[in-house]
């Protein structure tokens, strides 16, 4: 996609709820308490979600019509709930570069729902992303600097420390966001949010 003037830097993500996010501050607390100083640069808790699709630079004169999409995609779709599971580190915890919380529950709803996302996105321009869809909850990633003594122990914490308490929360909509890029961090401005209109089964 073309970065213009008239362009946004967008991605489309399922939102957290409230109590969720209030419990992610605590737990990024206390794995920053047993971390090395400095190692890792956490995020807000108010900016993670469960990101879906990230467009980057988008055309303002293509926003109409992925509203229209995200609006297809939402429609036939039921709400399904969502949970809070293990840490984990990407590319894995022997070298992690990314800690984050994982996702379960009813993981097959939401791959429809990114799934089905994906296929309403590509004739915008948009092609589908060719690598496995990963849930997972962002909670902080190294900084550059860190010492491969600190990763390592990083890697080693993350892999040793019990899962938080399961904590649940009903996934009914899909967001469409704009990312502004600032000196203290990325700030997220909803665009839109699309429901699930279709009643759960059962």
């Amino acid at each position: 996609m073309v970065k213009d003037e008239k362009s946004l830097r967008t991605f489309i993500a399922v939102e957290l709820s409230p109590a969720l996010t209030a419990l992610l501050e605590d737990w990024q607390a206390d794995l920053r308490r047993r971390m090395p100083a400095g190692a890792v640069r956490w995020t807000r808790p108010a900016g993670i979600h469960v990101t879906l699709k990230f467009l980057g630079e988008t055309p303002a004169s293509k926003l109409s019509a992925l509203r229209g999409a995200l609006a297809q995609t939402a429609r036939p779709l039921a709400p399904f709930v969502l949970h809070s599971a293990a840490y984990g580190c990407f590319p894995h915890c022997r070298r992690p570069r990314v800690v984050w919380l994982g996702i379960a529950g009813d993981i097959a709803a939401l791959q429809i729902l990114q799934h089905a996302l994906e296929q309403h996105i590509a004739p915008l321009g948009w092609p589908t992303e060719k690598r496995g869809f990963s849930p997972h909850l962002t909670l902080g990633r190294l900084n550059r600097n860190t010492s491969a003594r600190d990763i390592a122990a990083v890697g080693e914490i993350v892999r040793t420390t019990p899962a938080p308490p399961i904590e649940q929360w009903l996934v009914d909509s899909v967001t469409f966001f704009r990312s502004t890029l600032r000196p203290g961090g990325a700030v997220y401005t909803p665009l839109g949010r699309f429901p699930f209109t279709s009643l759960p089964a059962g």
